[in-house]
């Protein structure tokens, strides 16, 4: 009996230590070793909807990839970092100019961290006349922070114009942003900024150049399956059959 309440108590005070809960507008996630799967919210459509992004812990401070959906969980998210890890966020990739994952780069400047994004991205930004990172990056960028070694990669267009990939070869980690689908997902969702045809051949062109991975972070919904990558494929294959069947009958 004792050992159940002494269970149930350090459960209890995880909980109030990370404020993690379903209702909690932040939740954070150990991933595997350094890495960390953080959660916001925002709604679309009028449906509460989770945004992926994660962080990564060094030696020489945290990265991040991809800033809050929700902006009132840009200054919490850095505070959580600072309690669990005593460490400040010292890099910012941006995966894409939507605002789920573009947002805050002048809140993060302000706070000393070094803003990233490639260059369709920045010009994106600049022409909606929003918020740009400090530093604009070729569209295939290795970067060595302390022991950790990562590449960025613009795979071609998919879920938007702009949209790049992050892989850890070590570790086996694809970080997808929305480039990549959760398992949970029935279709491609928002479109308005998406190349469905060249999605296709971006995707094989990741599946190519990163071999195995071992663990897939997509940008919204559930993100343990390393199937989502696959189940991407599957939705765009859809989708242009779909549109192909449509031309077809259009045209008769």
């Amino acid at each position: 009996m004792w050992k159940l309440v002494s269970i149930i108590l350090f459960l209890t005070i995880v909980s109030k230590n990370f404020g993690q809960s379903e209702n909690s507008p932040l939740q954070i996630s150990h991933l595997t070793g350094d890495f960390y799967v953080y959660r916001t919210f925002n709604n679309y459509k009028g449906v509460k909807i989770s945004a992926n992004a994660m962080y990564l812990v060094t030696d020489k401070g945290v990265v991040m990839f991809d800033a809050p959906w929700d902006k009132t969980q840009f200054q919490p998210l850095l505070d959580s970092i600072k309690a669990k890890h005593n460490k400040n966020v010292i890099m910012v990739f941006g995966t894409h100019s939507h605002d789920d994952r573009a947002g805050g780069f002048d809140f993060y400047k302000k706070k000393e961290s070094k803003t990233y994004t490639i260059k369709s991205t920045d010009e994106i930004l600049k022409g909606s006349n929003k918020e740009r990172a400090e530093f604009v990056i070729p569209n295939d960028t290795i970067f060595t922070v302390g022991t950790h070694k990562f590449q960025v990669y613009y795979p071609g267009k998919g879920h938007a114009p702009d949209n790049i990939v992050v892989w850890f070869d070590k570790e086996k980690v694809l970080y997808g942003g929305c480039f990549i689908k959760s398992t949970e997902a029935k279709d491609l969702g928002y479109l308005g900024d998406a190349d469905v045809k060249e999605w296709e051949e971006s995707i094989k062109k990741v599946q190519s150049k990163f071999k195995n991975p071992k663990y897939i972070i997509p940008g919204h919904d559930d993100w343990t399956s390393i199937q989502s990558l696959t189940h991407t494929m599957k939705l765009v294959k859809d989708y242009n059959l779909s549109k192909k069947g449509f031309l077809k009958s259009g045209q008769k």
